[in-house]
């Protein structure tokens, strides 16, 4: 009888660790972000060494805590700089974001900067599509951008795009951060409705 009571028991603890075992790869296998440095999976955040900006060059990801990562660039100069997100991971990738209404953006800007959605087929250039990104005064906020065209506009100093704002959702490979202002800026969170970046590092 005893032995039977030991057996059961012993069956018992195998189920609920199998169990849990089960749970926890589950779980893990749903993680939000990449093996890799990323934030909501975006793994490449990228100074692209036009204009002065420190860094300079290469990714701009900093560790938070343990587990999360945020990025950062400063724009040292009034002149044109640059910081670049690929949205597949990689420059190859593009994004059909056509039934996305935007993004959820969480973000500190001491000045006025914009973003330009650039897609694959036009990467090249100034001239794109862009929405302002306000100021924050350095502190952290999180705001909604729109992919509606209304939102959207071009920079006489940049040039104006030769395609609808629909043919850039449609191969979208990058976000565009641009500014023409000294910039310290600071990224927590990038969240694009209905796309989900792959993993790829």
């Amino acid at each position: 009888m005893r032995l039977n009571s030991t057996l059961g028991r012993i069956a018992v603890i195998a189920c609920a660790l199998f169990t849990l075992g089960s749970t926890t790869t589950a779980n893990a296998s749903h993680g939000t972000e990449c093996r890799t440095p990323s934030i909501d999976r975006l793994q490449q955040w990228i100074a692209s060494g036009e204009g002065a900006t420190e860094p300079a060059t290469g990714s701009i990801l900093v560790p938070r805590n343990r587990h999360d990562y945020t990025a950062k660039i400063k724009f040292l100069a009034d002149d044109w700089a640059v910081m670049v997100v690929w949205l597949g991971n990689k420059f190859e990738a593009q994004a059909d974001l056509t039934k996305s209404h935007g993004f959820w953006m969480t973000y500190s800007a001491t000045n006025d900067l914009y973003v330009q959605l650039r897609p694959a087929s036009h990467w090249s250039g100034g001239d794109k599509w862009v929405t302002r990104i306000p100021s924050t005064r350095g502190r952290l906020v999180t705001k909604f951008f729109s992919f509606n065209p209304d939102k959207w506009t071009s920079l006489p100093e940049l040039g104006k795009p030769s395609y609808p704002l629909s043919d850039a959702l449609d191969d979208a490979r990058g976000l565009v951060f641009v500014g023409k202002t000294k910039n310290d800026l600071e990224f927590r969170g990038l969240k694009i409705d209905g796309y989900r970046p792959p993993c790829v590092y």
